[in-house]
């Protein structure tokens, strides 16, 4: 089809709609002599004179302004008439508490621990014990190859012996100097250290428990050599643990040795473990600003171990301040307020925000305890204005929130 055609059936069915918009749709004319259609135009589409078309739009912007005129006096007549005083519901003045508690999560070590390493060289002969099993301190636990030690200190023995008969000799005999019995004396001294030393020596070769605890997983087994470096086992003390962690640097002066810690673990879960303050840090961390504290706990069970992880918990006096319903903070340029009620007049009273919670709002102010704030029906209350507060906290709310 040619251009021209396709035009020309876009421009027809275009004023077809345009006539069909003004013909059923009253406003439509006006719309157009507006936009600056004649209104003679207007008229021949619409089927209607131009004189009929202007009165009926100055009798409908007649009808229209007698309406609101109507309306508005009513209405103005209506709040004349009504009752001044404004419908609140409102809510007492409570005390809540912050900085009262203290969680951390803290890492446990046993009050003793202990690698235990050999004192010599050597080859390990003996094994005496088993990973789980106690131990006392002085208890063997594993035993090197002694065969060389205990001929050391068997020639000690002898030389020790020997010296002790010559020094007495020396002794009994006129014949000798005071010269030759000291050096008598002097050999005997120096046997003794001699066989003192071999005896140490042989009592190396046995790897004993430094203190009472439980032991680990053996690291070594029979024939292995090590080295007075090498560890042979963990020996843990957990009749107690020290459970380490980091407080904000706000209970820095809070915390003190002694105060009483409550803690908990992922592997006990619902129970509680008592215990005490053993040591606060000296300083405060300059990156995390907290300080580390060192807590004692009992486990007299034997049901926790080293390394576990421990949610504990410290209780404060903590601060008191004014708590109020999140529904009645305000907010305006100069900053939040709440609408306090006195003798059925609404004050404006400047409350600082200190923590919010689910169901109150802590707030530093010169509210107190038992002082009566607005919840609701806020949007019309103004400062010394005439309140009306609505009877029960519940038929109030049902009451405010039906306005």
């Amino acid at each position: 089809m040619p251009l021209w055609k396709q035009l020309a059936i876009s421009i027809a069915l275009i004023f077809v709609a345009l006539c069909s918009w003004v013909y059923f749709s009253p406003g439509a004319g006006q719309t157009l002599v507006s936009m600056g259609v004649p209104q003679s135009v207007v008229a021949l589409v619409s089927g209607q004179p131009d004189g009929e078309g202007q009165q009926a739009q100055g009798q409908s912007a007649q009808g229209a302004g007698q309406g609101q005129g109507q309306g508005q006096g009513q209405g103005q007549g209506g709040r004349r008439g009504g009752n001044q005083n404004i419908l609140v519901a409102t809510q007492p003045v409570t005390i809540g508490v912050v900085n009262d508690r203290l969680s951390a999560i803290g890492d446990g070590e046993a009050i003793e621990a202990v690698t235990v390493m050999p004192q010599a060289s050597g080859t390990i002969a003996e094994i005496l014990v088993s990973s789980g099993q106690k131990v006392k301190k002085g208890d063997i636990i594993a035993r090197l190859d002694r065969e060389e030690q205990v001929i050391l200190r068997d020639q000690a023995a002898v030389a020790l012996r020997s010296a002790k008969e010559k020094a007495e000799s020396y002794r009994n005999l006129q014949s000798f100097s005071r010269l030759d019995v000291l050096d008598a004396q002097i050999a005997e001294e120096q046997a003794q250290l001699q066989l003192t030393t071999a005896e140490l020596n042989l009592k190396r070769r046995d790897i004993v428990a430094p203190i009472d605890g439980t032991i680990g997983i053996v690291g070594v087994s029979i024939g292995d050599n090590v080295t007075n470096t090498t560890a042979i086992v963990s020996l843990d003390n957990r009749s107690q643990l020290l459970v380490d962690f980091w407080a904000p640097e706000r209970f820095a002066a809070a915390v003190t040795p002694g105060m009483a810690v409550e803690a908990s673990s992922v592997s006990r879960p619902g129970q509680v473990f008592k215990g005490s303050v053993e040591a606060v840090d000296n300083r405060v961390d300059e990156a995390s600003r907290t300080i580390r504290i060192r807590a004692k706990i009992d486990n007299p069970d034997d049901v926790l171990r080293a390394g576990m992880s421990f949610n504990v918990v410290m209780r404060f006096p903590g601060d008191q301040y004014a708590a109020v319903n999140p529904l009645a903070v305000q907010w305006d340029g100069e900053g939040s307020f709440v609408w306090q009620i006195v003798d059925n007049k609404s004050v404006k009273t400047r409350v600082t925000i200190v923590q919010r919670n689910s169901d109150q709002i802590l707030v530093d102010s010169s509210l107190t305890e038992g002082d009566v704030v607005a919840v609701e029906g806020l949007q019309r209350v103004r400062e010394g204005g005439a309140v009306e507060v609505a009877g029960g906290d519940r038929a109030g709310t049902e009451e405010v929130a039906t306005r």
